[in-house]
């Protein structure tokens, strides 16, 4: 989330928050949004994964049977590599985009479209270092339950680049094993498998994202007060980054799909973004390239109006007052 846009949630009277205090509210933000809406995410992943609809009818049916099948903290798979990581994604990406505003705009105050969007490329690049190596550890660990519930073996040696147990055992894969089996077997890349498809989708969310929330944030703009009042500025970080996030879905599945290294019975593999478009289209129909739109939406917005509530109370200005 742009970190100029976001200072307008602060109090008038206060100065515009310090690089370390948009730092600190970026982390604090993904922090909180990642344990809030977690859940959501694991089933979004799962029902992309599903080659067909034998498993999970939907959101709902995923997060039941999730539940009754691994308990409550089965719901948070992967949660941990998220929560580990959010804090340097949010700083690459609020810390990129702020640089390249600076850069690009002699005048932040004015808007302007074409120059807030190449703002939101950069930045989309730049946090990509993170985001990929963070989603593809995050992937194996919510789609190993799926694997589980189906009651389908480990995909083929080829594909297979962790020996955390097979689905037979119910042996849980871990972060760690899942990244050291990956170095010692295929090296950096391994981690970095998808990269493409991650490109594909940040960048063109953080086009989408950055411009339409900064836009809809002005409309609200109060002169008296100098800045949008804390519910139109919620609002616009839920309506943009929900837009944003249905916009870029089909983008989303075909890295999620890339990403799982362990498939089903039956289930393809993909040697690149083309082959894995082309399969989809041509098995499972264009309406597989929507699956998971709706919880993509329901992860996202909140996430974004967590982050304009986080910037409002001024929390990273409040923990560094107590360091002064």
């Amino acid at each position: 989330m742009s970190t100029q846009d976001l200072s307008h949630s602060v109090a008038p009277s206060s100065s515009p928050p310090s690089v370390t205090a948009k730092l600190i509210n970026g982390g604090v933000a993904g922090l909180v949004g990642v344990t809030c809406v977690f859940p959501i995410d694991l089933a979004k992943t799962r029902l992309q994964n599903q080659h067909g609809k034998d498993i999970y009818k939907g959101m709902i049916d995923c997060l039941m049977k999730t539940a009754r099948a691994e308990g409550f903290l089965g719901m948070y798979r992967g949660a941990a590599v998220n929560l580990t990581l959010v804090t340097p994604e949010k700083a690459i990406k609020l810390a990129a985009n702020d640089f390249f505003r600076q850069l690009l705009m002699e005048d932040e105050l004015q808007r302007n479209l074409k120059m807030e969007m190449l703002a939101g490329c950069g930045a989309g690049m730049c946090q990509v270092v993170v985001t990929c190596p963070m989603e593809m550890l995050k992937i194996q660990l919510q789609d190993a339950g799926r694997l589980v519930c189906q009651g389908s073996a480990s995909a083929p040696s080829s594909s297979r680049s962790y020996t955390a147990g097979s689905a037979s055992t119910h042996k849980r894969p871990s972060a760690t094993l899942i990244a050291w089996e990956l170095l010692c077997t295929q090296g950096l890349a391994g981690l970095y498998k998808g990269l493409g498809a991650t490109l594909l989708r940040d960048i063109p969310f953080s086009i989408i994202y950055f411009p339409l929330f900064a836009n809809l944030n002005n409309l609200g703009f109060n002169e008296r007060t100098g800045k949008a009042s804390f519910a139109h500025s919620f609002m616009s970080g839920c309506v943009a980054g929900s837009v944003a996030a249905v916009a870029v879905t089909p983008l989303d599945v075909l890295k999620t799909r890339i990403q799982t290294l362990k498939k089903g019975l039956g289930e393809d593999t993909y040697s690149g973004i083309t082959n894995c478009a082309r399969k989809l289209w041509i098995q499972e129909g264009p309406s597989a390239f929507m699956k998971g739109a709706g919880c993509r939406a329901l992860v996202i917005a909140p996430l974004f109006g967590i982050a304009q509530g986080v910037y409002f109370i001024g929390i990273g200005e409040r923990i560094l007052k107590c360091f002064e």
